[in-house]
């Protein structure tokens, strides 16, 4: 199968997930393509069966502003002519859902057809897909698919009831590479960071006001009270200097270790006791199954796609929002009962391992592309 697929090349989930999909495909001999404005960050060696495509951007001084979208469209058609594609998928669904649309509808004019599938990964649909500039092309393009998935059951009855849609949404999860992302013995960078035998808490995210990261800081002054503990921040966004500043104000500058974003996420993962996700909106919280996959017992709150990962009182603790006090009661609670703090991390490994596998969820997708073609 020749595959399409575009995804914003950053480090946010969608481009993740699209990257490591793509990954598993082309081992699988399916010829996959990339098309976006630069190389997934991923992607970092040369593998077979994969090609990118980059998306160049007009330049011309009528155009106040690129006009990423029909840059996207025209390559689409490019890569959909030269390369003899059979499906595309495209991850997020502003603006690609709507390129793919457009590509499709030309390349209708020529007497051929092309089938796209959406996936759709959270905050296009539970933040820009609502503001009401964007709101009707987003049902749109949802509605003119050829098919769509969703990361979890949460994210596809909020795209339903948001979109007043009656179209069927395919519910195919997150996954790991669970030879990737497994505990280790050695772990340099735990000696690196905390030196002491302090206990280490780990949080990685994109730092924007949603993913609450100040709610880290504030859960590691509690739990300092009572046992020798560092925090690591892995990642970097619009929050970061409000970290920096709660950290200073908090007298807690030398226990929070900012390491900006970083590619080897693994090895940092290893290194860690807890994982901590007190974000008010996640869909699915793939950095959190990745911290899982390492036998890292993870603490979330209760939204949007977390219950659907984390096991409450087996895996991990689930919270509300904003709640400080019990995070950090929870916290203290595993990292104080060794007996207890073994079975979450065996059953979080267990978990990732039996449900989130990239051999279990690849195949998903690679039925669904086939039902989608033959539909």
């Amino acid at each position: 199968m020749k595959i399409g697929i575009t995804c914003y090349p950053t480090y946010g989930g969608s481009g993740v997930v699209a990257t490591e999909l793509g990954l598993a495909l082309a081992s699988l001999g399916h010829a996959v393509h990339f098309i976006s404005y630069a190389i997934p960050h991923r992607l970092t060696r040369f593998v077979e069966n994969i090609y990118f495509h980059e998306v160049e951007t007009s330049t011309y001084p009528l155009f106040e502003h690129s006009l990423y979208d029909l840059s996207l469209t025209s390559k689409m058609l490019e890569v959909i002519e030269y390369e003899d594609l059979d499906l595309m998928h495209v991850h997020y669904a502003i603006p690609h859902a709507v390129s793919a649309y457009l590509a499709k509808q030309v390349w209708k004019k020529s007497g051929k057809n092309i089938k796209f599938i959406t996936t759709l990964h959270g905050t296009d649909i539970t933040l820009m897909g609502l503001e009401p500039t964007f709101m009707p092309l987003v049902k749109f393009s949802i509605e003119e698919s050829d098919g769509v998935t969703a990361v979890s059951r949460f994210l596809k009855e909020k795209t339903l009831t948001n979109f007043n849609l009656k179209k069927e949404i395919e519910v195919i999860y997150n996954f790991i590479d669970i030879d990737k992302y497994r505990p280790v013995e050695e772990k340099p960078f735990r000696k690196h960071v905390a030196s002491c035998g302090e206990k280490v808490l780990i949080h990685t995210s994109n730092f924007r006001v949603v993913k609450r990261v100040t709610d880290t800081i504030r859960v590691l002054e509690k739990v300092k009270k009572e046992i020798p503990t560092k925090l690591v921040l892995v990642g970097d966004g619009p929050d970061r200097s409000e970290c920096e500043r709660l950290a200073r104000e908090l007298d807690l500058q030398k226990d929070v270790i900012f390491l900006g974003k970083q590619d080897a996420i693994e090895e940092i993962l290893t290194a860690a006791d807890l994982f901590l996700m007190p974000s008010q909106s996640e869909s699915f919280g793939l950095s959190a199954l990745e911290a899982m996959a390492c036998g890292v017992p993870v603490i979330s709150t209760s939204v949007g796609g977390l219950p659907e990962l984390v096991i409450h009182n087996e895996t991990g603790f689930i919270a509300e929002i904003g709640d400080i006090d019990r995070m950090a009661k929870y916290t203290i609670d595993l990292l104080t009962n060794d007996k207890k703090y073994k079975s979450f991390s065996k059953n979080s490994r267990d978990r990732a391992v039996n449900s989130f596998d990239k051999n279990l969820i690849v195949p998903q997708y690679i039925k669904y592309y086939e039902s989608v073609l033959n539909s």
